[in-house]
């Protein structure tokens, strides 16, 4: 088992570290995009016949800086936290179901370690602030910055510090496991009873839209509990206004700890030119906390799917994203990233592997014959 850096082992402070790491992060290789482009064009196939992986494969050239990228290195992060604003009743689950998940993830029984198996990638699972008590479990990362969030009706989900904290958390989870391992593609999910409600809110702060245009039914809600999802919601919004607020303190105001990790991971990726693939509403509410640290950081991120909840077609669409995937997913853990990471996988494939008209001997559209066919 490889030892992982955590905050506490950095000598910045977080607030250095989360600079750092936004100043690091630069525009996309377009010269490589090109490259890519240029290569597409001559591969054994009629222009545009592979359809969207075409422009898949292009993108992941221009964020690597490599005009055949290839994604050997892959790696799922699950990260889990509690919150606060559960005990309004805005979830059909208990609180104690995220510490159970977690157990399940690393005894490998859940969705995500299925499909993570079938995309060829490694699960790294993460406590960043479950109120149970997670497994001694040696594929755990414990950062546990605080036993779930406080219930943002009434006060701010956590403090700046601890918002901080979780960001430098996600920065330094990343980057030792890219100096481990190595990490060539990256997909991001969650774990957290309640957590769409933190999510719902910061869509809601970030986008525009109201509580209750992004307020979706998470795990199965009733209308009773969903009337109080809405409710918690526009309460939190109300209470502290964060439509204008900077992401840190938006994290702060009415976030999770584990949307803060994942926001992490997102800046340290795009600061490594590492794609970052989104999973659901939670996993895209972090990319909006990290693309209001850094708008730069939007450029090195994939959309997944497109979930079922209402609030994840408006944050994708204010990151202006269009997912690879619709298929009715709402489950979370990471799930329609590990899936979505399987077609980045083959568009880079194709577009490193697949002859050229010359390569194969064959006559390209134009009608030319290669010199030695």
């Amino acid at each position: 088992m490889t030892t992982h850096t955590t905050p506490t082992e950095l000598s910045d402070d977080d607030a250095t570290v989360i600079a750092r790491t936004v100043a690091a992060i630069q525009p996309h290789d377009l010269e490589a995009g090109a490259q890519a482009a240029a290569r597409q064009a001559q591969l054994t196939k009629p222009p545009g016949s592979i359809g969207r992986l075409e422009a898949v494969a292009e993108r992941i050239a221009a964020m690597t800086g490599q005009p055949r990228p290839h994604l050997d290195r892959r790696l799922v992060i699950v990260a889990a936290g509690d919150h606060g604003v559960a005990a309004r009743g805005v979830s059909a689950y208990p609180s104690e179901v995220t510490a159970q998940m977690v157990a399940n993830f690393l005894e490998g029984g859940a969705a995500i370690n299925v499909l993570a198996s079938h995309a060829g990638a490694r699960v790294r699972v993460v406590d960043a602030g479950v109120a149970g008590e997670t497994p001694q479990h040696p594929d755990l990362l414990r950062l546990r910055i605080a036993p779930g969030t406080a219930d943002f009706t009434r006060a701010p989900a956590m403090s700046t510090v601890d918002a901080e904290r979780a960001l430098a958390a996600g920065i330094a989870l990343f980057t030792a496991e890219r100096a481990d391992e190595g990490v060539d593609i990256v997909a991001c999910g969650e774990m957290g009873i309640s957590n769409s409600t933190a999510a719902a809110a910061i869509i809601a702060a970030v986008t525009g839209h109201t509580a209750r245009a992004v307020t979706g039914r998470g795990t199965g809600i009733d209308d009773a509990r969903f009337e109080a999802k809405v409710a918690a919601i526009e309460e939190a919004l109300a209470l502290h206004q964060p439509q204008q607020v900077d992401g840190v303190q938006l994290l702060a105001a009415i976030g999770g700890f584990e949307i803060g990790v994942l926001a992490g991971v997102y800046l340290a990726a795009a600061a490594a030119r590492v794609p970052a693939v989104l999973d659901g509403l939670i996993s895209t509410s972090a990319a909006l906390v990290a693309t209001r640290i850094a708008p730069g950081a939007g450029e090195y991120l994939i959309a997944g799917h497109r979930s079922v909840e209402p609030g994840h077609a408006a944050a994708l669409a204010h990151l202006q994203l269009e997912p690879l995937l619709d298929l009715g997913l709402r489950l979370g853990e990471g799930t329609g990233a590990a899936l979505a990471m399987t077609l980045c996988v083959a568009a880079c494939r194709l577009l490193d592997e697949m002859a050229t008209f010359e390569d194969a001997g064959v006559t390209d559209a134009a009608g030319v014959v290669p010199p030695e066919a």
